[in-house]
């Protein structure tokens, strides 16, 4: 049979098709499982972290020494700034090196002191095999790295599907790995279909799944993975809460507001979506003053340093979200600016600021993903915090206050897998990355994201008198 094309390059800033890529077949994906089950059984698992290691810090290396090219095939594949993805590719760099650092002692055997039995026993931590990971368009190095990173220096092995959309950043990262000196099957990209990923999820040999995207994809690849019994973390959605208490330096609180909402489009999980301001009038001052960073911005080309404003990253997700703005709008809520596609070439969208959001509306539920913000003034710090907390989703967040213990009081109000006081949320390879409720569950990067598919197996010995 021959292979489909979904996986393609369509430019955001010109909507031009770009490149396309012959789908993986069932015997390429069936290939590609046996490859990264007999490199885990055979040799992978078994090198000492120090080894494995000698693969990781080359590979970060590469990516550094391809900045420029890797960036630019960020910003071609799904319309990123060019200097953003630049950051992007640093970042993947500093995953990657962290973990091969610090493996070594994340993998050191725990003593369990026993009363009086005599016995010896220890804690130590055993890769479990292969892990499939399914990854997102948003950050197409990021999600890779803080998979590869961790998971290869635990010793388990990686097969990765990433987004249809961004294949030419999938092939990108694979090939570090395969110049880094990686075996055959330790990192394989896969462009596979929804019904061979399935196949992937029903088989043995696979022992754990990680998910970033949508509610709809974590929850059926969990429901799917949990009738085999296999582990899954998963990383989804967010509506995060921007508080602005009292005592909150106004303009930096706009500056932070209004940077962190733009940063890749809007097109962020843990981005800040729902800014909520204590005091009436201290609101209108921060809706006007993001309303004014908004409307100052420039589209154009993202390859450009100069440009502010990119296009976000399809056709169907600009349709997506003017289809959300016109039922806000129809629902009640006040279009304060935006809301409407930037008439040039490719797939721009004004940023847009709503307000008068009841309820009752359908975005106050949602999840706007792109350059749309959702404005709240409220009196106090306790309606502050039942708004935060009125969402499905639990993932980042953040307080603004000069008080330290006010700020932190509040953030420990606060349901989410992360706060951060006056700054929005920040990602770097020591901090743990996930969130709770429908934001998913399970956490990546740092030591706990390294900890997720471990076997943490008990090794008891009695005396032998």
């Amino acid at each position: 049979m021959a292979s489909s094309n979904h996986y393609k390059t369509i430019n955001p800033a010109t909507g031009q098709l770009v490149r396309s890529f012959p789908d993986s077949t069932d015997l390429d994906v069936s290939k590609a499982l046996s490859t990264a089950q007999e490199c885990f059984e055979k040799d992978w698992r078994w090198r000492t972290a120090s080894s494995r290691a000698e693969i990781m810090t080359r590979a970060a290396g590469l990516i550094r020494d391809r900045t420029a090219q890797l960036a630019e095939i960020a910003t071609k594949d799904m319309g990123k700034l060019y200097t953003e993805a630049c950051y992007e590719v640093s970042l993947s760099a500093d995953i990657l090196e962290y973990f091969a650092v610090n493996a070594e002692s994340f993998l050191r055997p725990t003593t369990v002191q026993e009363r009086g039995s005599g016995a010896v026993a220890e804690v130590v931590s055993e890769p479990i095999g292969i892990i499939v990971a399914v990854e997102p368009w948003n950050y197409p190095y990021y999600q890779l790295a803080r998979v590869a990173g961790p998971q290869l220096m635990a010793g388990n092995v990686v097969l990765a599907k990433h987004a249809a959309s961004v294949p030419q950043c999938a092939l990108a990262f694979a090939k570090i790995f395969e110049d880094a000196g990686a075996p055959p099957g330790a990192y394989t990209n896969i462009f596979g279909s929804r019904s061979q990923m399935n196949q992937l999820v029903d088989d043995f040999r696979v022992r754990g799944v990680t998910l970033t995207g949508s509610e709809a994809a974590g929850a059926g690849v969990a429901e799917r993975a949990g009738r085999h019994l296999k582990k899954v973390v998963l990383e989804l959605g967010g509506s995060d809460p921007f508080v602005v208490l009292e005592d909150a330096n106004l303009e930096a609180a706009i500056s932070r507001a209004s940077s962190g909402r733009l940063v890749a489009m809007g097109q962020v999980c843990a981005a800040p979506k729902r800014f909520i301001v204590v005091g009436k009038e201290r609101g209108d001052l921060f809706l006007e003053g993001v309303k004014q960073h908004f409307s100052s911005l420039e589209a154009g080309d993202p390859m450009d340093p100069k440009t502010t404003i990119g296009p976000v990253f399809s056709e169907s997700a600009l349709q997506t979200l003017l289809e959300q703005i016109h039922r806000a709008v129809e629902h009640g809520a006040t279009l304060v600016c935006g809301g409407k596609r930037i008439d040039r070439p490719g797939f721009y969208l004004e940023p847009t600021i709503l307000t008068n959001i009841s309820a009752e509306n359908p975005i106050y539920k949602e999840e706007m993903f792109g350059p749309v913000a959702m404005m709240f003034s409220v009196d106090t710090d306790d309606a502050a915090v039942e708004l935060a907390n009125a969402t499905r989703y639990g993932l980042g967040s953040s307080v603004n206050s000069e008080d330290p213990k006010h700020a932190r009081a509040v953030a420990d109000r606060i349901d989410a897998g992360m706060v951060f006081i006056n700054s929005c949320t920040v990602t770097l390879p020591e901090l743990p990355f996930g969130g709770i409720k429908n934001s998913g569950f399970g956490r990546e990067l740092s030591d706990l994201g390294f900890s997720e598919f471990l076997n943490k197996k008990l090794i008891r010995m009695a005396p032998t008198n």
